[in-house]
């Protein structure tokens, strides 16, 4: 006997609400394992592969590639069963992670002629759900409170604990979570996943259960542990019904580019910021000729190269560390400006998927070394498409190099919730007045864009005015080395 498990888009955190089908890894009829990739998506932060929960055989894909869902959408059915009749333990030939003491080396297709669960053919490629078998004779995802008549595990007998067989399930092999943020939740709180019993189909573990056993844990003064006793299965809120299209009063003819994806969530992000925050600008030029002889130098001195966004992100961090009201972010619920502690500094990195911003943790931290070697990284991972949200998300302060487009200066907006972004323009050769003579040095524009929410124009000229002097006077820096 076989049961159809639905398999829906789970929520991927940072309060992403779709995601966009990039690749399908598996095919109808396809063997999966319990947390194997089975699609790649896009959201509007990266790149995610999304592992499903359950083992067994795939019946059914929803959506083509290039087609956007909405969290809670199916993604995939999954036929979980016992092994075909005459099969033996360790055949291989089972489904993947029931009953067989070696998964195969890859996943296979099942083939016409190969013994499959009923629920695998779908009519018309439509999954069909069976009415639920007798509780001895379903497989059930590993993990879950049920225990089943596996070659590893014997049936819960008369005068055997049905919980203690559920312990010794758990004991071995993965656990069917909803989603990657459901099992980061509950590493980051040092919870045990084995240990808890979910309420959703089959024991899927719900990030409600997790926030559950959160909550019990803290109740009791005690480590995060799960809660002792059950808790009620939680039921999905029905999807919001239909709505008309709503008529454009745009003109008809014109190229229309849905704002989706990255696209859409940079505009949500801009728009969102010119309507909370009050930003000003100021500006200043700078004579960048000193900087770049010192990078020269450094470089000229063996060891990995050291790159000038990096030296510029260093003297962000100095100047952050005398003028810290800038990394700052504004709680208006509470009506208070809430200054950081560590400085986590985006950059503005243009792709051929959109700007992205990825982010440097603990930026004041590093050395320019490891600055060139984080930005190298993370610029790599945004060229191939490949940043996690983790890496796209909770930012202090943005640099903005946008003199690699060849302009000079820029008003940028603020990356939203943040309170300041430093632009720096291209650094061309102008006529300057150098100790008193005019001469052709190398030469930079720098603005500040700010929140006067968190301070007034007093502490933002400070700011540029110390990074314009590091700029220009490199040795001003060793005072913070």
């Amino acid at each position: 006997m076989a049961q159809v498990l639905e398999f829906k888009l789970p929520d991927l955190g940072e309060g992403l609400t779709e995601a966009e089908i990039v690749r399908w890894l598996v095919e109808v009829g396809d063997v999966v394992a319990v947390d194997q990739p089975v699609v790649e998506v896009e959201t509007a932060k990266a790149m995610v592969d999304i592992p499903c929960p359950y083992a067994g055989v795939v019946t059914a894909r929803f959506g083509e590639e290039g087609t956007e869902l909405p969290v809670g959408a199916p993604l995939i059915t999954v036929a979980v069963g016992a092994p075909a009749e005459g099969e033996t333990e360790g055949s291989g030939n089972v489904l993947v992670g029931y009953g067989t003491s070696e998964a195969p080396a890859r996943r296979r297709r099942v083939r016409p002629g190969t013994p499959t669960p009923p629920a695998a053919q779908p009519a018309n490629g439509a999954a069909t759900r069976e009415a639920t078998p007798p509780a001895e004779s379903v497989a059930r995802p590993v993990g879950t409170a049920a225990g089943h008549g596996a070659a590893s595990h014997g049936p819960a007998g008369p005068g055997r604990d049905t919980a203690a067989a559920d312990e010794e399930t758990r004991g071995e092999g993965p656990v069917p979570v909803i989603s990657p943020l459901v099992r980061r939740l509950a590493r980051e709180h040092g919870l045990d996943l084995r240990e808890l019993h979910g309420s959703g189909p089959d024991g899927l573990i719900l990030r409600a259960d997790v926030e559950y056993a959160l909550r019990a844990a803290e109740v009791h003064g005690r480590t995060a542990q799960p809660a002792a006793e059950p808790h009620p299965r939680v039921t999905p809120a029905p999807a919001p019904a239909a709505q008309a299209p709503v008529r454009s009063s745009a003109p008809a003819g014109g190229i229309r580019t849905p704002l989706k994806g990255i696209r859409g969530a940079v505009a949500d992000k801009l728009s969102r910021s010119r309507r909370e925050i009050p930003d000003a600008t100021c500006w200043v030029d700078a004579d960048a000729t000193e900087l770049m002889r010192a990078r020269t130098a450094m470089n000229a001195a063996g060891g990995p190269k050291i790159s000038l966004i990096a030296l510029l992100a260093r003297i962000c961090t100095a100047a952050l560390a005398r003028f810290p009201e800038l990394n700052s972010t504004v709680d208006m619920e509470a009506r208070e400006v809430v200054q950081l502690d560590q400085v986590h500094l985006g950059f503005a990195a243009q792709t051929d998927r959109g700007l992205v911003v990825p982010v440097v943790r603990d930026a004041h931290a590093r050395d320019a070394e490891s600055l060139t070697a984080e930005f190298a990284r993370l610029t790599e991972a945004a060229r191939t498409g490949t940043l996690t949200p983790a890496e796209l998300t909770g930012g202090t302060f943005t640099l903005n190099n946008y003199g690699v487009f060849g302009v000079d200066g820029s008003t940028p907006i603020i990356n939203h919730p943040e309170a300041a972004m430093l632009g720096v323009g291209r650094i061309i050769p102008k006529p300057w007045v150098h100790e008193g003579e005019l001469a052709v040095r190398q030469v930079v524009e720098l603005s500040l864009t700010f929140d006067h929410r968190v301070c007034d124009g007093g502490t933002a000229g400070g700011f540029l005015r110390y990074v314009a002097d590091c700029v220009e006077h490199p040795a001003v820096l060793l005072r913070t080395l």
